[in-house]
């Protein structure tokens, strides 16, 4: 019976969600370089805001959500109970550790992830930027584009999601957004992987101004 019931808990405040960061922001998914499809993909974005997560996820169209799990440091999202909570059981997150630790790879619980078929939402600075362009990409996102070559890496520009919760303030701000997705890309033959990184950085900010 407690397990019914968490789920339809998880049910009803992913449901609740969705429809505030509807009100809040507008949520709209631009489909510009790609239609939404049910078939694995990377999609990777530059991060200003805790409220990333949520708005690329509310972005995805229902039939995607499920199979599509965002990327998100354990040491913010695990901080209390109702942070984990929510994102394990309403987001279904995977935790990443900022720590590295010499006996792990960080990337194993996302090559796991993506061995059982999962899509990915990927961050790949690591960590939020406040800058107008995103920070330099970390290598996360080369290396799994080299270990999963099949699988589209899809671009996207998250706009004006930081104003709805401007640093230090407790309550959000109305404020028209837009996730627009670009053109799938994939690692060329032979390119090395600060190569790739300038490529796809530039590739999400190119979308900017679309």
């Amino acid at each position: 019976m407690r397990t019914l019931l968490l789920e339809w808990a998880a049910m009803l405040v992913s449901y609740f969600l969705l429809g505030l960061i509807r009100i809040l922001t507008g949520s709209q998914a631009r489909w510009w370089g790609c239609p939404p499809k049910a078939e694995q993909r990377i999609y990777f974005a530059n991060h200003q805001s805790h409220a990333d997560l949520v708005m690329i996820w509310a972005a995805l169209p229902k039939e995607l959500r499920r199979g599509v799990r965002a990327v998100a440091a354990r040491d913010y999202w695990t901080k209390t109970p109702f942070r984990e909570w929510l994102t394990t059981a309403v987001f279904n997150v995977i935790y990443v550790s900022r720590e590295r630790h010499a006996d792990e790879d960080p990337l194993e619980p996302l090559i796991d992830a993506m061995k059982d078929g999962d899509s990915l939402i990927l961050f790949p600075e690591g960590t939020r930027g406040y800058a107008d362009e995103p920070n330099v990409f970390k290598a996360g996102l080369y290396n799994l584009a080299l270990k999963f070559p099949e699988v589209e890496l899809v671009p996207a520009w998250i706009n004006n999601v930081q104003r709805v919760m401007p640093k230090g303030e407790v309550v959000p701000v109305p404020v028209l957004c837009s996730v627009t997705f670009g053109i799938p890309m994939r690692v060329q033959p032979g390119e090395e992987r600060h190569d790739f990184l300038t490529r796809a950085r530039a590739a999400v900010v190119a979308l900017r101004d679309v």
